[in-house]
């Protein structure tokens, strides 16, 4: 039995350390923030064992210069005047793990008509019998 509880904890030892986070990353799914709307920020840890874990709220402390967290999103209130925002995650089992940076707003309002799927059709037709 003491055998038995000696390697449980050697193999619970190595399983804590596979779960280490070695370095953090943020991959943003988009160049510039929206107000008025969530603002998903997408961080990932690189794991001591070379295994990538996504980092949430749980993880990861969020700050932001103007706005609101809510676990990984940022929400911008639609008044905002300002064309930037500074966001700074830290891991909070090691808190000399962090990432500082500036995200733009978008200027450009969401107005804009997108293509109909038949106009989209037409075009593809019209490039085939160019290309032909």
């Amino acid at each position: 039995m003491k055998h038995l509880f000696i390697i449980a904890f050697i193999v619970t030892g190595f399983a804590a350390k596979a779960q280490k986070v070695d370095s953090m990353f943020v991959h943003l799914y988009t160049d510039s923030l929206k107000k008025g709307t969530y603002n998903y920020i997408n961080v990932d840890g690189l794991l001591a064992d070379g295994k990538w874990l996504p980092l949430d709220s749980n993880h990861i402390e969020f700050k932001c210069s103007h706005g609101e967290f809510y676990g990984n999103q940022l929400w911008i209130d639609p008044a905002f005047t300002g064309d930037k925002i500074n966001i700074t995650t830290t891991l909070k089992s090691d808190r000399k793990q962090y990432k500082s940076f500036d995200m733009y707003l978008k200027k450009k309002k969401d107005d804009e008509l997108l293509p109909l799927e038949q106009d989209i059709l037409n075009h593809t037709k019209k490039k085939k019998k160019k290309d032909s």
